[in-house]
């Protein structure tokens, strides 16, 4: 026989569960059969205030703000670095106390050798008194060849310095201040390189001066050799015989 009882303990219970959602809005979820043990909740949403809808375009634009900021902040990607400009390094010069070697190809008779005078010339057969100082070997062996057009039937002269007398001087905050004479073309960082570098409890490396006598004057060049330390680009100045690169030291205040 059915059970009476169980029966009527359903349906009392189905017709308060339909009280409990007439009162409170309750609804029946749509994706499974209705199961008085087990009821499906569902709460009524709530209407979105402005206020909140405010907050969250705020939020949104602040991230968007960040976002941007990151493009230029440290992770920001870096432009490709400029090639270096090509630097173009002066010849060296002759100049008095220099001692070349003429050779004649062609003559061999005519070869000489001899140091440049005080007054920046020498002395050659058939020619005479030609001016040296100032003037690299090739210019040098550019005017002996006209000079000598007529003599020779080898339009070919070769000048090679053998001895050089090319100095320059570095005083003031350096490890080894004094006399340097490279075989090369060297400009004021290189001399002060060659002079044992900065003292760099005492150097300003940002006011560097170079003297130079030229023409019965005397030129004074100031260079901010700090830049060249630093990695950044900075024009190199070449050294003419005998200029002084001077180091400074630093104002301290006391």
């Amino acid at each position: 026989m059915p059970n009476l009882a169980a029966g009527a303990d359903r349906r009392r219970d189905r017709g308060a569960y339909s009280v409990l959602r007439r009162q409170f809005g309750l609804r029946q979820s749509p994706s499974r059969p209705w199961n008085p043990d087990l009821p499906t909740v569902t709460m009524p949403q709530r209407p979105v205030s402005p206020s909140r809808c405010r907050a969250v375009g705020v939020a949104m634009l602040a991230l968007a703000v960040f976002a941007a900021g990151c493009q230029s902040g440290p992770f920001a990607r870096k432009p490709a670095p400029k090639p270096e400009k090509e630097v173009t390094v002066p010849p060296q010069t002759l100049g008095a106390g220099d001692v070349i070697k003429i050779s004649f190809p062609g003559a061999p008779n005519l070869e000489s050798t001899q140091p440049i005078r005080r007054d920046g010339r020498i002395n050659l057969v058939m020619v005479g008194e030609v001016v040296a100082a100032d003037k690299t070997p090739a210019q040098l062996e550019a005017e002996l060849i006209q000079l000598f057009s007529t003599q020779l039937v080898s339009k070919e002269i070769k000048v090679t310095v053998i001895t050089s007398s090319f100095a320059v001087f570095v005083i003031g905050a350096v490890m080894r201040p004094g006399k340097i004479t490279p075989d090369r073309a060297i400009t004021a960082f290189d001399a002060v390189m060659e002079a044992g570098g900065f003292d760099n409890a005492k150097a300003d490396q940002k006011a560097v001066r170079v003297i130079r006598s030229e023409g019965g004057k005397t030129l004074n060049f100031t260079l901010n050799l700090k830049a060249i330390l630093d990695g950044k680009p900075a024009e190199p100045f070449f050294l003419k015989s005998h200029d002084t690169v001077y180091v400074p030291e630093k104002f301290v205040w006391f």
